[in-house]
């Protein structure tokens, strides 16, 4: 009909009989009176939720604490290639760091409590082959830098190490990848994860962490380490990592991404022969199951708020703890939506990270990690 033969609000308002309008102060002109609207309700979740103090009291997620919290760092050799940006574009905020720079950053995050790092090196290009051989160097980038933060703070950090290849491998690939059918090879990809592992331990990793989706890694890997007399070394198991569209950034951030083979090279052009499917949940389990029976410590859902589900199905059905990780995608969302003023991005992070652990994580990794830590101290 005619939106101007339509009466107004007030106009409506003032059709209705004077007993059946709120007389009480403070609100409109034209609410309705308690007697006339009052609902015969016994149960009022309201109740429970009118203040602050009784809210904090019955909350059933504890608060994030900075010792659940796990900070990515990435490493690059400005020796070899001194011309690096430093500055990652798409992930504001966080840069590549020299050794020195990262045992620095790592100094500055310890003191709001933030005591566990994952190490990504930017291997130089130079060294980058179709085997990533690099990746068990003992004089690697990942391995000066472990050396470098137990030299700095020993005990009172703990580190973790990835475990793959793609930071050294020229096709950008986990694993070593057969050209002339396309395929990432598995048996002979873990073989090389397994002497990567081994030198990280030596390097004085306290937990690796294998993020390569190879079948039966984690087992070969355990086996190795404990072979080296590492037993004490951790692991903590990429365990269900989606082939996810998330990953943008953090394979800027290394130059990681997998490249085109050409017309004389088969070279798969994603990693979806080995990550997971994102539209599969139950999966989940079977990867779960493999990861415990081999050996795993802690075992990972990578993306993290994207599948808090999985988080949860892991949490349940497992006795390890459960690690997230929320990815370099999740946080240029926030910090793109931040920057335009779209969102609180205080209130969006430590939103994020309180689902996490109502989900069922008990680490986080997060490139807010420090960042979130702060926050937490001044509340």
């Amino acid at each position: 009909g005619d939106l101007a033969q339509r009466p107004s609000v007030q106009a409506a308002a003032q059709q209705v009989s004077s007993d059946h309008l709120s007389t009480q102060s403070g609100v409109p002109v034209g609410t309705p009176s308690r007697n006339v609207c009052k609902q015969d309700l016994n149960d009022r979740p309201r109740r429970n939720r009118k203040h602050a103090t009784f809210r904090e009291a019955i909350r059933e997620t504890a608060p994030i604490l900075p010792a659940n919290l796990i900070y990515p760092l990435f490493v690059y050799d400005h020796e070899a290639e001194p011309d690096t940006e430093v500055e990652i574009a798409s992930m504001p905020g966080v840069v590549r760091h020299t050794v020195d720079g990262l045992v620095a950053e790592v100094g500055e995050a310890m003191k709001y409590g933030v005591k566990q790092v994952v190490i990504f090196p930017k291997t130089p290009d130079a060294l980058k082959t179709r085997l990533g051989e690099e990746s068990a160097n003992p004089e690697g980038l990942a391995q000066r830098t472990i050396r470098a933060l137990k030299q700095a703070y020993g005990d009172e950090v703990f580190v973790h190490t990835d475990v793959a290849l793609d930071p050294y491998n020229t096709d950008g690939h986990d694993g070593i990848v057969d050209d002339t059918v396309g395929r990432v090879l598995n048996d002979e990809t873990v073989s090389m994860l397994c002497a990567q592992a081994v030198s990280q331990a030596e390097a004085g990793a306290d937990c690796v962490a294998p993020s390569d989706m190879m079948d039966g890694r984690i087992g070969r890997i355990r086996e190795a380490l404990d072979e080296a007399g590492f037993e004490h070394v951790s692991i903590m198991s990429y365990c269900a990592k989606y082939a996810s569209a998330f990953y943008g950034p953090f394979r800027d951030a290394l130059d990681s991404a997998p490249a085109a083979g050409g017309k004389e090279r088969k070279v798969p052009k994603d990693k979806k022969t080995y990550q997971m499917d994102p539209g599969n949940f139950r999966e989940a389990l079977r990867e779960l199951e493999a990861d415990e029976a081999e050996g795993a410590d802690v075992v990972m859902v990578k993306p993290g708020m994207p599948y808090l589900d999985v988080i949860r199905l892991l949490k349940d059905n497992s006795n390890l703890p459960v690690a997230a990780y929320h990815v370099s995608g999740e946080y240029a969302m926030l910090k793109a939506a931040a920057q335009n003023g779209w969102v609180d991005e205080r209130e969006c992070a430590l939103e994020a990270l309180t689902c996490f652990k109502r989900a069922g994580a008990d680490l986080i990794l997060t490139y807010y990690a420090k960042q979130a830590a702060m926050w937490l101290q001044e509340e």
